[in-house]
């Protein structure tokens, strides 16, 4: 090799720890478990049912039979909790969505299969009213067809309540209305459910990104009246979630939820920094969608770009991730 004695190279070389293996991993700042993933399962009425979610790649809806031995599948990949979604018929769904409250209803009775099956597993259950509405809105809607707050949020009460007695691990109020963390945890403390914790969706935004999960859910063709920006957050905005946040964690939440998340990096990282509070990320389904459908297009590897993706949210600060990634992952990892 020709020599270039006036050449000053440099001692400090960043290269020195990327060369092998071994070294990449003792020097890794940000890395992925299995511990970080919570699995949605989106639940249909009946028995022995699957069906698809077209706009979701790889994605079922599942009668609650078939969601139990799922659930055990994921317990056994070692994945600490779920998060059940339903999907009713629409003779079920009314103005009020009273149907969220119901003891017998579908998610309800998840609850008490999976938690007979996989005591250890936890759950999680959203409380917001859209899959319940025939509005498809996440509240109950005055004349005009403005969200209600205050009657909203006593029905997001009860619905919680049901929710504990059916022996959820955590609720999850992602609906956006003032006050609501405040009043289910005063609920549940005076009705003896103190363990049960509450996982706040404080910085839910008015993203384009829900459409998939919409679709899978079935509120996408009942969403009437407007959007949802009068409640959800805007996207422009990253000071409004500090306040959402705290205002939640003042009310008693135990956790905190940005939604979408790799949209939103910058408010997970600045969430996490300001209040040191177990914060978590969703991996909406647009997101999912968008690297499926270029996995399946042979555009992307799933496994690398499922990856990659995840620890984007593990850098920025989250605790954990609630994605659809969620078992191809943990199946990914056990094989490590």
């Amino acid at each position: 090799m020709t020599q270039f004695p006036n050449i000053s190279f440099p001692t400090s070389r960043p290269r020195r720890l990327r060369d092998k293996n071994f070294i990449r991993r003792l020097v890794r700042e940000s890395s992925l478990s299995v511990e970080d993933l919570i699995a949605p399962i989106f639940l249909l009425p009946g028995k022995n049912k699957r069906m698809p979610v077209e706009s979701m790649p790889g994605v079922d809806r599942l009668s609650i039979d078939l969601a139990k031995k799922h659930a055990l599948h994921l317990h056994e990949l070692g994945i600490p909790a779920i998060a059940l979604f339903p999907v009713l018929p629409n003779e079920l769904k009314t103005p009020d969505g009273s149907e969220a409250y119901n003891k017998k209803g579908l998610i309800q009775l998840a609850i008490e299969e999976i938690k007979s099956t996989v005591p250890d597993l936890g759950v999680i259950s959203d409380v917001a009213l859209d899959p319940y509405t025939t509005h498809g809105h996440d509240g109950v809607l005055d004349s005009s067809g403005a969200v209600i707050n205050d009657e909203t949020v006593q029905i997001l009460v009860k619905q919680s309540i049901s929710l504990a007695i059916a022996g959820v691990d955590v609720v999850a109020p992602s609906d956006m209305m003032d006050g609501r963390v405040g009043a289910i945890r005063k609920a549940l403390d005076a009705k003896g459910y103190q363990n049960v914790k509450i996982l706040a969706y404080s910085a839910k935004y008015a993203s384009a990104f829900y459409g998939p999960f919409r679709d899978a859910i079935g509120s996408a063709g009942t969403l009437m009246k407007g959007d949802k920006r009068s409640y959800q957050m805007d996207p422009g905005n990253s000071d409004e979630a500090l306040r959402e946040a705290g205002l939640d964690i003042a009310e008693g939440a135990d956790m905190i939820m940005v939604k979408p998340g790799m949209p939103y990096l910058d408010v997970l990282q600045r969430i996490k920094a300001e209040f040191s509070v177990p914060t978590f990320a969703y991996q909406v389904s647009g997101e999912y969608s968008m690297i499926q459908a270029a996995v399946e297009r042979g555009w992307l590897d799933q496994k690398s770009a499922a990856t990659e993706s995840l620890l984007a949210f593990k850098r920025a600060g989250a605790d954990g991730i609630l994605t659809y990634f969620a078992p191809m992952i943990a199946e990914s990892l056990k094989e490590k």
